[in-house]
């Protein structure tokens, strides 16, 4: 049996391909966070992207979506190392720090909905999109008490 690429390739020398597939479709990377300006620390909402369907996790214009979403942070090689507010699940985060990817990745369950079945997406869990709120303490409204 062959070892799969993840464990046998650094991020850089993915083929674009199998940089995509790593993402999980958890959409956690694709909810609004609020940073502590004194203390640096990360606070996670349940608040969406413009462009996310919180029914597919899924971006809706993946494609655009940098230039569609001024403050939207495409993922490279680079800076998932240095990105603190990626989530502890995330698979470039994983695969980043020398880690395995969970059982419930499609990747190793041959399976896309498993990541929504194992409870781990933000699917059913988002309350509110980023159009909805006027003000930026509007958000406080949606602060979760962790990570989800």
């Amino acid at each position: 049996m062959e070892t799969p690429f993840w464990k046998t390739k650094t991020l850089e020398e993915m083929s674009p391909a199998e940089w995509e597939s790593l993402c999980d479709g958890c959409g956690k990377c694709c909810l609004s966070k609020l940073e502590d300006e004194d203390t640096g620390e990360i606070y996670w909402t349940s608040v969406g992207c413009r462009l996310f369907d919180a029914q597919t996790c899924r971006c809706a214009d993946y494609a655009n979506r940098l230039a569609r979403v001024p403050d939207c942070v495409g993922l490279t090689p680079q800076n998932v190392r240095t990105i603190s507010w990626l989530p502890s699940t995330c698979a470039y985060r994983l695969v980043a720090e020398g880690r395995d990817l969970y059982w419930w990745h499609r990747l190793v369950s041959g399976n896309a909905e498993t990541v929504h079945e194992a409870g781990i997406s933000m699917r059913g869990r988002v309350k509110a999109s980023e159009t909805e709120l006027a003000e930026p303490e509007d958000y406080f409204d949606y602060m979760l008490d962790e990570e989800p």
